[in-house]
């Protein structure tokens, strides 16, 4: 166990019920640790954000924008008189979260195999899926996972995570990502193999 699992195991009980059954229903040791470093990090810093004990944080789900369900990006129950929006995504061992006073969803995602480049490559706009048989092989499942990332953000802004067709908006595989009306989505710097975004309302 890392040294991050060792202290997220410790301070365990800041999580709330909900949070303790979704952590103990993942049947890998090691994706329990990697949820409970992610769930106690943004427990704390939304707990230094409101500037009230990170345990005495309700969190719970806006209406879905699309059905309007209880299924919505998660929000904090009582955020107090300054909105308080955040984001959380983690992939394997990477961690990002994301704080505004609008609106903002962030993704981190590791580069796909080839073969699941391939795949995804398919269900993405045209112009996207234009802009990867434009490249060489090797260098798909890094534009891929560029998309994916900026798309998952935006996706997740918006408040309907992957309810969308990844084919609808167009956000580039390309070294910038492409304008979104209302938005603006930013690559984030993040480890080798790994592709991450931000996108917040404007």
């Amino acid at each position: 166990m890392s040294a991050e699992a060792t202290r997220a195991h410790a301070l365990s009980a800041l999580l709330d019920d909900a949070e303790r059954a979704r952590c103990g229903s993942l049947r890998r040791a090691a994706d329990r640790d990697r949820y409970r470093v992610a769930h106690v990090a943004l427990r704390q810093l939304l707990g230094a954000y409101l500037r009230r004990d990170p345990a005495r944080v309700r969190l719970a789900p806006e209406p879905c924008p699309g059905c309007g369900g209880p299924h919505g990006r998660p929000a904090v129950a009582d955020p107090g008189p300054v909105p308080l929006h955040f984001s959380l995504s983690h992939a394997g061992d990477a961690v990002l979260m994301g704080f505004a006073d609008t609106p903002v969803g962030v993704d981190v995602e590791q580069w796909p195999a080839p073969e699941t480049a391939a795949e995804v490559g398919q269900l993405l706009h045209r112009d996207e899926r234009a802009e990867l048989a434009a490249l060489p092989p090797s260098d798909r499942p890094a534009a891929v996972g560029r998309c994916w990332a900026r798309k998952e953000a935006y996706l997740k802004g918006i408040g309907i995570g992957l309810g969308e067709d990844l084919s609808v908006t167009y956000v580039g595989t390309g070294p910038v990502p492409a304008d979104v009306p209302g938005w603006s989505v930013t690559d984030v710097p993040t480890h080798p193999g790994y592709a991450a975004a931000c996108a917040i309302r404007a």
